[in-house]
């Protein structure tokens, strides 16, 4: 199963073309699941597992990973489902998300997928506020299912979102106006982190569910005056969205005259050192590993438009 992951270097050649790789795996029933492979930093049969105190019931507990102690998410329970009980022919996903680093106990890991974002579409209406789903894809006629990882973590430990008064006393909220800060994020727990964060600014948000959703939505914006900086004065977008992925989002903004000047902060879960190469690459301003809430208001005070 080593084998499964190549190397970072090969994969870096997809991002920034809309296109991403999905590592397919199952919980406890036959529907396929899928995470980027980016953000997966080893997949291993599952080690003996150590029960502590206090872990959340979706921790079933923790394995010694090369030096290094992780918590491991049963991610059928996190989603609603039974527990997984074979852990013997189970197998943990080692993933990096929002700064920190977790397993996720899954039932098997099958093998990885190349896609383009665009393939990549919203979860279908009357999912509900429920849903454990950002987005779905198809793949030779079966339904691919993307869980909002985010969601699941928020929910076993909840991230604070509250910016310092240090940071709110130094915001002149007055020289803005009205201009409105604009965020992309598929992730409805991440646009509710940042919206909670920058309302603390006295800053008025718009947000996006995806790349394409913002695209056109900036366009009319610009549309009424000529150049999108007379109404927003930043854009904080995800990297990791449907249909069209934070990347090209920013190389068709800064390729569109009345969108060019819009200064764009990336503000992802993914990581690995490819990341500052493509931010340049494409255009964009700064980028921020999700979630701090100070280092996000702070960018924002540095790049937003008077």
């Amino acid at each position: 199963m080593s084998g499964i992951l190549d190397s970072v270097n090969q994969r870096t050649q997809l991002v920034g073309q809309n296109r991403l790789e999905l590592l397919l795996f199952k919980l406890n029933t036959r529907q396929r699941f899928g995470i980027n492979v980016f953000k997966v930093r080893e997949v291993l049969q599952c080690p003996p597992l150590t029960s502590m105190p206090k872990l959340n019931a979706l921790v079933r507990g923790v394995a010694h990973i090369r030096g290094q102690t992780i918590s491991v998410i049963d991610l059928s329970m996190a989603t609603g489902g039974k527990r997984i009980e074979d852990l013997k022919s189970a197998f943990i996903i080692i993933a990096e998300y929002n700064r920190s680093v977790q397993g996720f106990l899954v039932g098997s890991v099958e093998r990885i997928i190349n896609t383009n974002w665009d393939a990549i579409m919203p979860p279908p209406q009357g999912t509900g506020r429920a849903s454990y789903l950002t987005a779905v894809t198809e793949v030779e006629g079966e339904l691919i299912e993307i869980l909002d990882v985010e969601k699941i973590l928020n929910e076993i430990s909840p991230l604070d979102t509250d910016v310092s008064e240090d940071v709110v006393s130094d915001f002149d909220k007055e020289k803005y106006g009205s201009k409105i800060i604009f965020i992309a994020d598929d992730s409805s727990v991440a646009r509710n982190q940042v919206k909670k964060a920058l309302t603390t600014l006295g800053l008025e948000i718009e947000a996006a569910k995806n790349g394409l959703e913002a695209l056109n939505r900036l366009k009319e914006l610009a549309a009424e005056t000529g150049n999108v900086t007379d109404k927003v004065g930043v854009l904080v977008s995800d990297i990791e969205m449907p249909e069209m992925d934070g990347y090209t989002l920013t190389a068709e903004i800064k390729n569109t005259p009345e969108l060019k000047n819009l200064h764009v902060i990336l503000h992802t879960s993914l990581s690995g050192v490819f990341n500052q190469a493509m931010v340049k690459k494409v255009g964009a301003d700064d980028f921020i590993a999700k979630f701090h809430p100070d280092e996000l208001a702070s960018a924002v005070q540095k790049w937003i438009e008077p």
